[in-house]
């Protein structure tokens, strides 16, 4: 069902924004699309198979496949890994920023621009260059080399920023205030997380509700995206329950280790989790509110975790490696359990 720009609104205030807006002008909070019931029957097949429930219309696509699934055993766990790096630039981030990119093209932004550790603006590169909008990245000076190079061969301005993530945040955000070019950030704009919410539309039509998904968590779109899409489809009526959603953090960023309602005060130290190195996510209220648990691992445990997985068949960048790190933390507590980690990139992205 396609929503009218002026349907987006802040989630603190709710106020009616600008739609290239991507926080509230009044209140600084971040925006929210409204839910969308979900009618009729998906048709075709990968992201835009779900169109109707999706809150665009002229989807920009690279030809989303749908992701496979592979069952692997992991310490006494049900495990279905969903590998999420079949999608065109090789992450999860496809899902959202395929709608995002649609939503901004729709809506007359020319040009657009993103911070990034490597993967969401890769993805935004690549959806801009086929939608014909021209695209700006900073990205960390220290990102994985593959990943800048994977931007700057779209065509987007590729900026490295020395220093900190939130440092590569503020020249973006500077960037747009300064350029007026629409703020594409996928941790900020609200039509990303609509777009990963068919993450959840693909696992249940695969395999049903899982008892459990495990994921890593940084800015949480995937995270929120997959409770959303489950809650969806237990309002629709298509099925009867949610699953557990456990959030992995890495110990030297871990922000949303809480025992309250707020994230934590936190100084991102290094880990090769370079993809959820966020140390003030947005959203954060909103993940506390929907996980089921969140937890950090250290780099020890992601290094062979993602041994494991190579050994298994299945090529993942750190980030990824850091959720199945967590699994086995939580072995006890999900025995038994139909369990779903995506894969949230491929290997390729950090061969190093």
């Amino acid at each position: 069902m396609y929503v009218d720009a002026m349907d987006l609104r802040c989630s603190s205030c709710d106020l009616a924004v600008d739609p290239l807006s991507w926080a509230c002008s009044s209140c600084g909070g971040v925006l929210d699309v409204p839910r969308i019931a979900l009618e009729g029957s998906p048709s075709g097949e990968g992201v835009w198979r779900y169109l109707d429930w999706l809150p665009v219309s002229g989807p920009i696509s690279l030809g989303e496949p749908v992701t496979p699934l592979v069952r692997l055993p992991w310490d006494g766990v049900d495990l279905t890994l969903k590998l999420e790096g079949a999608l065109p630039t090789g992450s999860f981030k496809d899902r959202g920023t395929a709608v995002l990119a649609s939503w901004l093209k729709a809506h007359g932004a020319s040009s657009v621009v993103i911070d990034s550790s490597g993967n969401a603006g890769a993805s935004l590169a690549a959806y801009s260059a086929r939608a014909g909008l021209k695209c700006h990245v900073y990205a960390p000076a220290s990102a994985s080399p593959g990943k800048l190079r994977q931007i700057a061969a779209y065509g987007a301005e590729l900026h490295a920023v020395p220093g900190t993530r939130q440092a590569v945040a503020d020249a973006a955000v500077e960037h747009a205030r300064v350029t007026g070019d629409a703020y594409a950030s996928h941790a900020w704009h609200p039509m990303f997380v609509a777009g990963t919410r068919t993450f959840a539309f693909e696992a249940w039509e695969q395999m049903g509700v899982p008892d459990a998904v495990v994921l890593p968590v940084g800015a949480g779109t995937l995270m929120l995206g997959i409770a959303h899409g489950f809650a969806d489809l237990r309002d629709a009526g298509l099925t009867d329950r949610v699953p557990e959603i456990y959030a992995i953090q890495s110990t030297a960023c871990a922000p949303l280790v809480s025992d309250g309602p707020e994230p934590v005060e936190v100084v991102a130290g290094d880990t090769a989790a370079e993809g959820i190195k966020i140390a003030h996510p947005p959203r954060g209220r909103a993940i506390l509110a929907h996980a089921t648990d969140v937890l950090a691992v250290d780099d020890t445990a992601l290094w062979k975790a993602r041994e494991r997985l190579h050994l298994s068949g299945i090529y993942t960048e750190p980030t990824s490696a850091i959720a199945l790190a967590g699994l086995s933390a939580l072995a006890d507590r999900l025995a038994g359990k139909k369990v779903l980690v995506p894969i949230t990139a491929t290997g390729l992205k950090s061969p190093a």
